[in-house]
């Protein structure tokens, strides 16, 4: 049967596209009228096929040819080829090339030629290209297909790198004998491979076995790095990851050089209403020879029945230096956490258990205290007799201290350092909030607080149990102006006023939560600043401010704000640097800006009568496609009652710029303004395309005490990109052209 061909004939592209469904049909009638065998013989033609072409004939009995712009179609597969013969009686498929098989969305071969069976899973391809996951091509003389599974490639190229025209060898490659590609298992096979940088011989391995691209879990060592530390000397990680069925993993990484043998591990498992992962490191050295140093951390959370979840955090180190010294943390105080909370619209509960242990030499674990107790609950309701919103809540929480001492150490506390402290607290409160005349809106709050203390072991002439009981009452206005110009500016102004009244006494107990007091926007219009319920603010207050904001319609905008608190009587246990101690308050002034160009800025500070400040910060940045940056500083005066016998005054910086497609550069500095000398630095430098990573990094620690010596640490990490089941990232894939 002859068909006419629409190459002879010029059509335009819907004609074309009607003339190819019509030999789409004319081909399905074909088959279904092809003369068969005898019934012994009969095969059956696959009831998914479907094959369309420019032309398609017969001849004889058994041969079935399609010819120009032909396109097989079978369940997955699908084949376009140049020109295909499919032989009834051998049940064989010969396809002249180019030939472009696809099966799934992963895998695409390209090849001259092919012989395949019906149904493609067995057969040969010449001149082959196998790629994965657009990402690992492997390049072959010949491939065989076998049971629809294995791929069997000779004399074969494997590389992620783009492969251009130009006869360059590609960046990378591993050259082997013959490599085998598990579809099923996801995995490679190389037999006598060669791992080649610009064609010149690296190293050979016999054998090899790595995960192809769509695999996302498989066993095997990952992307290996080497470092060079003052301390540690030259050392080797290599991770290698070990899958535990589908919901678990385990990698391990053993850490060899000339001053340590550590092996680092991270477990991680996932249940079916919460996840589990444990990291850690153990290690024996020179630092401390002959002992063996650890850490762990773990984290968990799981969910719970009636809303409820357990979450959990576990933090450990057998000695102070271990972390910093292995740069596996920065941390001087770890903290482990068991907790239970559930929190909905109206209700909050929450009941946790947390241990703390100090790295800091200065901080004794005995007096910290090490071991808190807290349980919280609240719930609000909305009367419809009174209005507004009305919240009930109760808290118990209890600290525990090692120490037995019932009088103080060498420190500016008057309290024993062996105190334990258990507190009860109820509290009620209702608020309303009305719009009056103008837009301005005014909220007024009354509150009745119960606290009941007990201390152990507190000495001195302090209360060992003592119950207080607190009203107050506060009103509080916000009147929000706007106002819009021509030009599609907007100036927000919004004055603030508060005025509070708190009744009752202090009880006679130690300030062990309230020892910290930020004073800053957020809490600029509240009834007590102290972060914890043992202290409070007593007599009456007056709150003032502003916010002034600007928006303009090019995409930037600005802020200030300004504030300041006065009252009838000072609170003691405001430190000097709070800015809230006396009858008037530190004036608070803040502010931010950015605009569309990734600029941005926030800072605040608190400055006394003559404008000096008792403490300030900022942090500005700048970000756009090229380059990351951002600078931060503190300033924090000297303060004995938050244990700062002098000032800090410190810059952190840190940003990224990519010098070109390919390289990014980074740097870090922290330098301590107030002794002059730099804390931390570092500097990073990576490659990238898409079939590697690059990454070398600088950095030097110039910390010391007792327990930390100053350290300088480099690393090299090279990564193959093309094994890992993440999507290629085209931006940085080069062109032939370039």
């Amino acid at each position: 049967m002859m068909y006419p061909n629409p190459a002879t004939t010029p059509a335009t592209t819907p004609e074309r596209m009607f003339v190819r469904l019509f030999i789409a049909l004319a081909t399905v009638l074909g088959l279904l009228l092809f003369p068969a065998p005898s019934r012994a013989q009969q095969v059956p033609v696959p009831k998914s096929a479907v094959l369309v072409a420019d032309r398609v004939y017969t001849s004889g009995n058994n041969l079935l040819i399609a010819e120009g712009n032909v396109e097989a179609l079978l369940g997955n597969s699908r084949i376009q080829a140049a020109r295909i013969v499919y032989d009834r009686r051998a049940e064989s498929l010969k396809i002249d090339g180019p030939i472009t098989i696809t099966d799934g969305d992963n895998i695409l071969i390209l090849a001259s030629s092919a012989e395949l069976d019906r149904d493609l899973e067995n057969g040969l391809l010449r001149g082959a290209r196998l790629v994965l996951n657009q990402q690992l091509q492997l390049a072959a003389q010949q491939l065989n297909r076998v049971s629809g599974r294995y791929s069997q490639l000779y004399k074969v190229a494997v590389t992620s790198c783009r492969v251009c025209e130009t006869g360059q060898p590609p960046l990378w490659q591993i050259r082997a004998k013959r490599v085998v590609h598990d579809q099923i298992a996801r995995q490679l096979y190389f037999e006598g491979a060669q791992f080649r940088v610009r064609d010149v011989p690296v190293f050979y391995l016999p054998r090899l076995r790595l995960p192809d691209p769509t695999l996302k879990r498989a066993a095997g060592f990952m992307i290996p790095s080497l470092r060079r530390n003052s301390q540690l000397g030259t050392g080797l990680k290599i991770p290698y990851f070990i899958p535990i069925g589908k919901h678990r993993d385990i990698t391990l990484t053993p850490y060899v050089s000339s001053e340590t043998r550590t092996v680092e591990f991270r477990y991680r498992q996932a249940y079916r209403r919460g996840t589990l992962a444990i990291e850690g490191a153990v290690s024996q050295d020179t630092l401390l020879p002959g002992e063996t140093r650890a850490y762990v951390f773990a984290v968990g959370r799981f969910a719970l029945n009636r809303g409820f979840s357990l979450e959990f955090d576990i933090e450990a180190a057998t000695d102070n230096a271990y972390l910093l010294d292995y740069d596996y943390s920065e941390k001087d105080r770890l903290d482990s956490e068991i907790a239970v909370t559930r929190t909905t619209r109206d209700e909050y509960i929450r009941a946790a258990l947390t241990q703390y242990h100090s790295l800091r030499i200065t901080e004794n674990n005995a007096t910290l205290p090490p071991l808190i107790g807290d349980a919280r609950y609240e719930r609000r309701y909305f009367p419809k007799a009174l209005g507004g919103e009305l919240r009930l809540g109760a808290e118990l929480h209890s600290h525990f201290r090692y120490s037995n001492l019932t009088t103080d150490g060498p420190d500016l506390d008057i309290w024993a350092d062996g105190r334990d402290v258990t507190r009860i607290n109820a509290s009620a409160s209702w608020q309303r909030t009305w719009t009056l005349a103008g837009g301005l809106r005014a909220r007024t709050t009354a509150a009745l607080d119960v606290d009941g203390f007990h201390t152990a072991q507190i000495g001195g002439t302090a209360d060992a149990s003592t119950v207080a009981v607190t009203p107050a009452v506060a009103v509080t206005f916000r009147w929000p102006l706007r106002k819009s110009t021509s030009a599609g500016v907007s100036y927000v102004v919004e004055p603030l006023a508060q005025l509070a009244w708190v009744g009752g006494n202090a009880p006679n107990i130690a300030n062990d939560e309230s020892t910290r007091v930020e004073f800053d926007e957020g809490n600029l219009l509240a009834i007590s600043r102290f972060p914890s319920v043992d202290r409070r603010e007593y007599g009456l207050s007056a709150a003032l401010g502003a916010n002034w904001t600007r928006y303009d319609p090019s995409g930037w905008q600005m802020g200030v704000s300004v504030g300041q608190v006065y009252r009838d009587i000072a609170i003691a246990d405001f430190s000097s640097s709070s800015g809230l101690g006396g009858t008037a308050s530190d004036l608070l002034l803040a502010g931010h800006f950015k605009n569309s160009a990734g600029i941005s800025f926030t800072g605040r500070g608190l400055f006394n009568n003559g404008f000096d400040v008792s403490k300030a910060e900022a942090r500005a940045g700048w970000r756009n496609a090229k380059m990351a940056f951002g600078a931060s500083y503190i300033w924090l005066g000297a303060d004995p009652l938050e244990d700062r016998a002098a000032t800090v005054s410190e810059w952190s910086i840190d940003g990224s710029y990519q010098i070109a497609r390919h390289w990014t550069g980074t740097a870090n500095l922290r330098y301590d303004v107030a002794t002059n000398t730099t804390a931390q630095a570092g500097i990073g430098l990576q490659y990238r395309n898409e079939c590697v990573d690059i990454t070398l990094s600088a950095s030097r620690r110039f910390t010391s005490s007792i327990i930390l010596t100053p350290s300088t640490d480099f690393s090299f990490t090279v990564g193959l990109r093309g094994f890992s089941a993440k999507t290629s990232d085209k931006t940085f894939k080069r062109s032939c052209s370039n």
